[in-house]
């Protein structure tokens, strides 16, 4: 090819030297391989200081990039997906409320990525929709496989070897369901309930203590399920040439977590390892979120990242040419529709490295959600606290009357108080930053087209389910009159 070229020249030489530059570019294209957790609140993780070994990501992290300020933009399941795959925020891609879809016309990673040249698959929990928006190669394997079969995961692997015999780049999102409650998998035992610390947002129970220990023992079988992805690349040749990210999602469904605004229901870990390009070992503090994942790949990909996206491309902090990325992260969370859910408790924030307001629309309503439902509760968690409470415990009363009932309007400082128990919005000392903060959430529900409470009044439309139904009477035909 080098000696063809240069016996050419002019226009020819210029129009096989711009092929020959496409070509090793596609060449060049690394895979993507995505792994998430669900339900997990990343300070349980042994890689950032948490109780549950996690061998596997903690050997990731020794070779690649551990995210410290990693955030989604809503602490539950399915806005949290779509805020992955399309890089918009809930309300204007459509899907802030729980098991919900985006706006017709929406276009996701599947898209950009497919159109680059890449075969597009999503192995596990889905909870995204219209389908359309989502052109996944689908298969349930990778949280329903038993971890400790020999070959736990022969979908992906087939998957992996056609990429490679074709020589087509592959993006794979893998993703579990632990540990999401029930916590069903892995050991307890390797947990003994005694010997557990407990957050100090939590009241120390014996229901507690049990449901702890299952939970982080949920925790160990995902590292494993991670493990038993990893070792598929190293089995095909593919570590090198493939990008591996693996973020811990929302919070737990323990009270303060998953369901909040608070630090540990927006918080999320992040690990990153792209041999040759990330470096091993190292740690950022540059505050990205979820949204910023689609053209992070996008990017890394050589693909033009549509201007229409919320999110940004961090490229430049895995490359190490730069240690910032935001400097404010949002989020959001609507009660209507979900399991036992407030009728209408709308919450947004605006956090920064250091601190985390947050705004409750409606502030005199009580908040519930799954963890208050006490009759349906197995794990008698919340009537152990409420009990405790009755009974003349004041940690216990304290906390259940906090998790319910919440004031217009908080502000923590979360290197200090991660488990946002000291309310600071008072204090005369963080009035500036109070101001500053509120003013970025103003002009983000702007940007978003989030009118607060019309929005949360309006939450329930944005279901698959009522969407269904509304499609289902169009379709009737008119017997008016008949």
């Amino acid at each position: 090819m080098l000696r063809f070229l240069l016996r050419v020249n002019g226009p020819c030489l210029g129009i096989l030297a711009t092929l020959l530059a496409t070509s090793l570019s596609l060449a060049a294209q690394p895979n993507f391989v995505f792994i998430i957790a669900d339900d997990c609140t990343y300070l349980d993780l042994e890689v950032y200081g948490g109780q549950a070994r996690t061998p596997n990501l903690v050997r990731l992290a020794e070779q690649g990039m551990t995210f410290t300020r990693c955030f989604q933009a809503a602490p539950m399941c399915s806005p949290t997906r779509h805020n992955i795959y399309t890089g918009l925020y809930p309300v204007k891609s459509g899907a802030w409320p729980n098991h919900t879809c985006v706006y017709p016309g929406t276009k996701s990673i599947a898209h950009y990525l497919q159109d680059a040249g890449y075969r597009v698959a999503l192995s596990g929990k889905t909870h995204i929709a219209p389908r359309e928006s989502f052109p996944f190669e689908y298969d349930d394997e990778f949280r329903s496989a038993d971890i400790a079969a020999e070959n736990p995961y022969p979908t992906i692997e087939k998957f992996i070897v056609e990429c490679q015999q074709s020589d087509t780049p592959f993006c794979l999102f893998a993703c579990s369901n632990e540990p999401h409650s029930p916590w069903n998998k892995g050991d307890p035992s390797r947990y003994p309930p005694e010997s557990l610390t407990l957050p100090p947002s939590w009241v120390d129970t014996p229901e507690t203590r049990q449901a702890y220990s299952n939970y982080l023992a949920e925790i160990t079988y995902f590292d494993g399920q991670c493990g038993r992805l990893l070792e598929l690349l190293d089995k095909h040749g593919v570590r090198d040439d493939t990008l591996v990210m693996v973020v811990s999602e929302q919070g737990s469904s323990f009270p303060f977590a998953k369901w909040t605004c608070y630090e540990l229901g927006l918080a999320s870990g992040m690990i990153v390892r792209w041999p040759g390009k990330v470096t091993p070992g190292s740690r950022s503090d540059a505050l990205v979120e979820y949204c910023d994942v689609t053209p992070t790949f996008l990017d890394a990909a050589g693909v033009a990242v549509p201007e229409t996206l919320d999110g940004r491309s961090f490229l430049p902090v895995l490359l190490g040419q730069t240690t910032e990325h935001k400097r404010y992260t949002f989020g959001i969370h609507t009660t209507r529709g979900i399991i036992n859910g407030s009728e209408m408790f709308g919450i947004r924030s605006c956090g920064t490295k250091n601190f985390r307001y947050i705004r409750n629309l409606n502030p005199e309503a009580t908040f519930t959600n799954a963890v208050t439902q006490v009759e349906k509760d197995k794990t008698g968690l919340w009537a152990s606290w409420l009990r405790a409470a009755r009974s003349g415990d004041p940690h216990a009363a304290e906390m259940v009357y906090r998790y319910q009932h919440r004031p217009p309007e908080e502000l923590y400082d979360v290197v200090h108080d991660p488990h946002c128990l000291r309310n600071l919005i008072d204090d005369p000392k963080y009035a500036s930053i109070v101001r500053e903060l509120s003013s970025q959430l103003d002009q983000w529900m702007k940007s978003q087209g989030d009118r607060g409470i019309e929005t949360e009044a309006i939450a329930h439309t944005r279901k698959a389910s009522y969407q269904k139904k509304q499609t289902q009477a169009n379709q009737r035909p008119n017997r008016k009159g008949k």
